[in-house]
């Protein structure tokens, strides 16, 4: 009889000592509020930004200024009607260009940038986002100048001790050559 007792709570035993493992639950859950905020913060710069650039736009009646698809400004100060010529991807370019805030103070000169070189959707090159699509806009000898809201230029980063965080910026770019892929 004493056998059969320590049988059974050994088989209780075991069949406790089986069980699988239960998850434990999270103490916090994250429902992505951040990054709602984040994209909503984001709007709401882009909206401030575009209502200064189009007060700026507006006060300026010496230029005709063009909106693009990608969500900049610009006109032209040197345009070439004759070219149909425009650089596609895997052209290589030869361009200059500056950068400054709205108000037209110098944060990059064309000397402190050079002459650059850039193979046209292809290449790794630290330029802003603006003026790799605002050179595909240009032909061969224009130059044009653009107003790039910061998420299309600096963005949050901005340039140390040089310009701050989400900076609107313009940029005069001349566009010298266009050397056609195969």
């Amino acid at each position: 009889m004493l056998y059969k007792l320590f049988y059974s709570i050994l088989f209780f035993a075991f069949l406790i000592g089986c069980k699988s493992p239960e998850a434990r639950r999270p103490e916090q859950s994250h429902s992505g509020t951040f990054i709602k905020e984040s994209a909503e913060r984001n709007k709401k710069i882009y909206d401030e930004e575009k209502s200064f650039i189009e007060k700026l736009m507006a006060k300026d009646s010496t230029n005709n200024y063009i909106s693009s698809e990608n969500g900049f400004w610009y006109y032209y100060n040197r345009r070439d009607t004759t070219s149909t010529e425009m650089p596609d991807m895997g052209d290589i370019v030869k361009f200059t260009y500056d950068i400054k805030d709205l108000n037209g103070n110098l944060i990059l000169s064309e000397k402190e940038n050079g002459l650059q070189q850039y193979k046209v959707d292809q290449s790794n090159q630290d330029l802003i986002s603006g003026v790799r699509e605002g050179i595909k806009l240009m032909k061969e000898g224009e130059t044009v100048t653009f107003l790039f809201p910061s998420y299309k230029a600096f963005g949050y980063y901005g340039i140390e001790e040089k310009l701050g965080t989400n900076i609107p910026v313009q940029s005069t770019i001349t566009l010298h050559s266009i050397e056609q892929s195969n």
